[in-house]
């Protein structure tokens, strides 16, 4: 799996504030202690940025040559002169974050990644907004992302294409098809394309303690479809391990076996069972009923795990 770190992101307050003083020694410890913590790519999101778009990139990139010099950068921002100025500095060792189906951003992002031998993160994404089904995600790919990369000359080992989660919390009913739709991308070409998503959407707008576990739980879902790639965060020590757990096929705990019994219940299109799950045990438990909900199969609240 590879993980690219999210805790470089404008929506934090501390980060926000950081940026405003120009706190170098903010984002560089946060950058080294990302690194640490296993991510293999940054991303920096820093928003639209209009107006200092390419000043606050190249500073960000002075931090991160400091911190973590020769790892992957991921410039997230609708601002594309900030993003070509990150990629005059790390070239092909970048990943753009990231264009849509929609026309604007079709036409100019991926010449630039192909420009600049960067990654492209690509989002199921048209003007009329995220399709509800697999199926008409799939289509957005095969019919405007994938064409278009070819057509500028992006090899497809450097689309990473972007199903897109939605929070579990208002929009329930879309959470099992991000998954099948990163099933569906892995069946229908040859190579199969990468994929990428951004893990903690599933989670937001829900109470903050409940999140880590969304997170988990889906995540393991999600490599069971053939993920290949994530936005999330390493400093989530459980994460992290529960993603060791699944790639090193790990059931030396009681949790870990659950894991993997969900991991290949979800491969092979079938679902984890109850008499598979020791409901006396609240951690596995609590997974179980995290499967329901993120399955569709039980309405989420706030209080789910206490029903």
């Amino acid at each position: 799996m590879y993980k690219i770190g999210e805790n470089i992101h404008i929506i934090s307050p501390k980060v926000k504030q950081a940026l405003k003083d120009r706190d170098g020694s903010f984002f560089v410890m946060l950058a080294q202690k990302q690194k640490e913590a296993g991510a293999d790519a940054i991303d920096l999101n820093i928003g639209p940025r209009k107006k200092d778009g390419p000043e606050v990139v190249d500073w960000l990139l002075d931090c991160m040559q400091e911190a973590v010099p020769g790892m992957t950068i991921s410039f997230d921002t609708t601002n594309l002169a900030a993003i070509e100025t990150g990629l005059k500095r790390v070239g092909s060792n970048a990943i753009i974050n990231s264009t849509s189906a929609e026309e604007e951003r079709l036409t100019n992002v991926p010449p630039l990644a192909a420009k600049y031998d960067a990654k492209l993160i690509a989002l199921c994404l048209e003007k009329s907004g995220i399709p509800v089904s697999a199926d008409a995600r799939l289509t957005i790919a095969m019919e405007k992302l994938f064409p278009r990369a070819q057509e500028v000359g992006l090899p497809m080992e450097n689309l990473l294409v972007d199903p897109l989660i939605l929070t579990v919390s208002g929009m329930q009913e879309y959470v099992p098809e991000a998954i099948e739709t990163v099933r569906m991308l892995k069946m229908v070409m040859d190579p199969p394309p990468m994929t990428v998503v951004g893990l903690s959407n599933v989670a937001n707008q829900v109470p903050y303690k409940m999140r880590p576990l969304l997170n988990r739980v889906y995540m393991v879902m999600l490599m069971s479809a053939g993920l290949d790639a994530a936005i999330l965060d390493p400093l989530d020590n459980e994460l992290m391990e529960t993603i060791r757990i699944v790639e090193q096929r790990d059931d030396g705990t009681p949790v870990g076996a659950l894991y993997l019994k969900l991991f290949d219940a979800v491969e092979a299109m079938e679902e984890l069972q109850l008499d598979q799950v020791d409901m006396s045990d609240s951690a596995q438990a609590d997974i179980w009923r995290t499967v329901q909900v993120l399955q569709n199969k039980v309405i989420y609240t706030d209080s789910y795990l206490r029903l």
